[in-house]
């Protein structure tokens, strides 16, 4: 589509052709428009080629700090998420420009370019010199966006901007056409696997490895956002990405999210307990390899490969003489995705599809007990969060997300979501006054994955 074609009436059309809510199409619709005038008002002209793409966040409904181990998760898209406009330039140069902070940056597209390792430009930058490092020569672009989504609220609104910014450079390069993106990804479970490492610095087949951003996560958010269905949870395996099912949520039902006002920053400290999780795992699959000569990469592969594999590692971790960790800590993350990994997703799946609320209720209060007490990766208001949307009647409800801040799900019938997002905005606003100051509360139903217009 041509710049002058991004108006509102066009473009709800097509976000309600991909699964976006009337209200909620509407809504980026007016965003949309915005970013194309602010494109014009900075000198683009109204002829000119352009590619929007609407970019979600996500909720892990079930599946902490499992992806990176290989295993499952269940997800889904929000209807909020990043609204993104570019342009072709006629060099090798990229602005982005960020509508609703008025601020911009500019860089050369190259495999050598310097990038922040804090602030918003971090995150499109890592991209851009990503892909000059796995792709070569790439033509220059003008970017604008705009995002509804809540930073640091845990629905991977980082990821989301990773993304956004590369279905931006891909389409002005038609990078699916080049040689070496057809060698390295054939799937949009792939690219999502791809972009995944763009972030955690990994290489990915014969597409190499750079900086990162500096946490040492895996495609789970990264997969929601690219392969999720309207009105449905998407159960994915991870190392590779593979989808398991999909789960058809009742359509008398919405997530209502409830961001806590404490953020869940993965930088400083913040992330330096986000990869502790992740370390301790790459922890126990070395005390694996050396106790069995096993080659195994992934725990969940380690846990596959014998019907005896958790004692043995269990009885190897008790041995062990880790030097960064304890022996009782790493078999506490291994109780963790034992039971997270092992147990709850497949009886709450289970019990969704069968329409036993009752019962999926029950496994993800497990989920979110054993967040707290065994993964430890929850603050007093999440948990306290949780807490108070199942007392004022949710169906379910979890803190999600990385974890150390962030937001909790709760899913609730439709028809009293208005009255229960009251009730538990002023349960919490009542136990964490200071919090609730910055918290945020929305409905979504499930969306869909991100689209080009």
């Amino acid at each position: 589509m041509n710049l002058a074609d991004i108006t509102v009436e066009n473009v709800q059309e097509r976000l309600l052709e991909a699964g976006l809510s009337h209200a909620e199409s509407l809504s980026k619709a007016r965003q949309f428009a915005r970013v194309a005038e602010a494109l014009v008002q900075k000198g683009a002209v109204g002829s000119a080629e352009a590619y929007a793409h609407f970019v979600p966040g996500r909720i892990e409904v079930l599946g902490k700090h499992t992806d990176y181990a290989g295993g499952r998760s269940i997800v889904a898209a929000v209807e909020r998420g990043f609204c993104m406009v570019a342009v072709p330039r006629a060099d090798a140069r990229a602005t982005v420009l960020a509508v609703e902070l008025g601020e911009s940056v500019e860089c050369e597209l190259e495999a050598d370019l310097q990038v922040p390792s804090s602030g918003w430009t971090n995150y499109p930058l890592t991209v851009m010199r990503r892909l000059a490092r796995n792709f070569g020569q790439l033509g220059g672009v003008d970017i604008a966006f705009l995002s509804d989504l809540p930073p640091a609220a845990g629905m991977s609104s980082s990821s989301a901007f990773m993304i956004a910014t590369y279905l931006a450079l891909a389409a002005r390069n038609e990078l699916s056409l080049r040689d070496v993106y057809r060698q390295a990804i054939e799937s949009d479970l792939e690219l999502a696997a791809y972009l995944g490492t763009i972030e955690n610095g990994q290489s990915f087949g014969p597409l190499a490895g750079d900086r990162g951003v500096g946490t040492f996560g895996g495609s789970e958010d990264h997969t929601a956002i690219l392969c999720s269905e309207s009105g449905t949870l998407g159960q994915f395996a991870y190392c590779p990405a593979r989808l398991e099912q999909r789960i058809a949520v009742p359509e008398d039902c919405v997530f209502v999210i409830g961001f806590s006002g404490v953020v869940a920053e993965k930088t400083g400290a913040a992330q330096n307990l986000y990869n502790r999780a992740a370390l301790q795992v790459r922890a126990i699959v070395d005390v694996w390899q050396r106790a069995t000569e096993g080659d195994q990469v992934y725990l969940a592969d380690v846990l596959r490969s014998a019907p005896d594999a958790a004692e043995v590692l269990q009885n190897a971790l008790r041995e062990t003489a880790e030097a960064a960790y304890t022996s009782a800590e790493l078999e506490q993350r291994l109780r963790h995705f034992l039971l997270e990994d092992g147990q709850i997703i497949d009886a709450a799946a289970a019990a969704l599809c069968a329409g036993d609320m009752a019962t999926f209720g029950k496994q993800v209060d497990l989920s979110q007990g054993y967040g707290a007490s065994v993964l430890e990766n929850q603050i007093d208001e999440t948990v306290g969060l949780a807490h108070f949307a199942r007392q004022e009647g949710a169906l379910a409800a979890s803190a999600f997300g990385a974890g150390f801040g962030g937001g909790v799900w709760a899913l609730v019938e439709q028809a009293s979501a208005a009255e229960f997002t009251r009730a538990w905005e002023v349960a919490y606003a009542h136990a964490y006054p200071q919090a609730a100051q910055s918290a945020l509360y929305f409905a979504s139903r499930p969306g869909p994955a991100a689209c080009a217009l």
